[in-house]
């Protein structure tokens, strides 16, 4: 990463720890990224800290937000009262109001939360969200290029996020002359981008399933499961029951490679209908948990060519870049944006 980017956006905290966190009230920011089966948390000094303390929880032991929170407070900071707090969750946030899609746990409000743990000042924001705020501010070692680079001649333009995980992630970011403003909504939910008879048949078992064909219930982790089972159906064999991690190691095996193949294939297909809707010629980012331990795979595949075939309009996105995120804490650094973009968490702060 550049020098230039370093500061909350700077450093993985996977990478550097600092010992400079001052302690008490009021001397750093509480900031999470909270998804349906880890709860990330870490403490930011500031506007120009480096993320400090990350610890993951898992959602299952506590039973709800507050709980993790105060969980991670009382284990790894108890010497700080954080000043403010950004925690961005897997799910709709709407007024303040949240709901965690696939952690089981209730819905809920950010006051309620900002009560339970006495902290000045509290805001929530949907995961993808946080991620798109962290777009500018990552550099060129937290990428890996999957297409055509961009162009550094270019002026800003709209960026767009999208990922698998627990569930599927996907957000933008807008350049305004008041600086990037980002969008947030449940593009995983719309429906599956099937192009190929094949991709047509397993989305047919889909719907047969559940009665829907949602996007998220085959790009995600238990969606590239999935997959796998219904290319079994398909070819009348019996498959052996894997998760994601053990269909991604056989890559030896047709069954597995067939079902990452597809899974790429998809990805690319619901990557250009972002880029489309959202007018996303700065490029359209790939995050979540699964794909940088499949990203020789998903360089190989058919990801960028079915990013590009959307007939007539193979000329829009054919210069559109996209990439891979692999900096290990990005929503992480988009909720410390979010904090220094907020002038009641600025205010709250004091240095000692």
């Amino acid at each position: 990463m550049s020098e230039a980017n370093r500061g909350v956006w700077g450093v993985a905290p996977s990478q550097e720890t600092r010992v400079s966190l001052s302690t008490g009230a009021g001397t750093a920011w509480l900031v999470a990224d909270v998804g349906g089966t880890n709860a990330r948390f870490a403490l930011v000094d500031g506007p120009d800290g480096v993320p400090e303390r990350v610890e993951s929880l898992p959602t299952r032991d506590h039973a709800g937000l507050a709980e993790a929170a105060a969980a991670y407070l009382g284990r790894h900071a108890p010497d700080v009262r954080p000043a403010a707090a950004c925690l961005a969750v897997a799910g709709p946030v709407h007024d303040g109001a949240y709901h965690l899609t696939n952690a089981g746990w209730p819905k809920g409000t950010a006051e309620s939360v900002r009560e339970r743990l006495g902290v000045p000042h509290l805001e929530i924001l949907n995961d993808f969200e946080a991620l798109a705020l962290a777009l500018p501010r990552l550099g060129p070692d937290d990428l890996i290029q999957i297409g055509p680079a961009p162009d550094p001649a270019a002026g800003p333009a709209p960026l767009a996020v999208l990922g698998p995980g627990t569930g599927l992630g996907v957000a933008g970011l807008v350049p305004t002359p008041a600086g990037w403003v980002p969008l947030a909504g449940e593009g995983g939910q719309v429906d599956v981008p099937a192009a190929t008879d094949r991709e047509l048949a397993v989305a047919r078992l889909l719907r047969a399933e559940h009665g829907t064909a949602r996007a998220e219930s085959l790009l995600s982790g238990t969606g590239l499961a999935r997959i796998h089972r219904y290319l079994a159906i398909l070819d009348g064999v019996k498959a052996e029951p894997l998760d994601p991690a053990g269909i991604c190691a056989r890559d030896g095996d047709p069954l597995c490679a067939e079902a990452v193949a597809m899974f790429c294939a998809l990805l690319g297909s619901l990557a250009g209908n972002v880029a489309l809707t959202l007018g996303a010629r700065g490029g359209v980012h790939l995050g979540g948990g699964i794909l940088p331990r499949i990203a020789g795979a998903l360089r190989g595949s058919d990801f960028r060519a079915r990013f590009e075939a959307k007939p007539p309009v193979e000329d829009y996105l054919r210069p559109i870049p996209t990439s891979l995120i692999v900096h290990p804490g990005p929503a992480l650094v988009g909720a410390a944006v979010r904090l220094a973009q907020t002038p009641a968490a600025l205010e709250n702060l004091e240095h000692v």
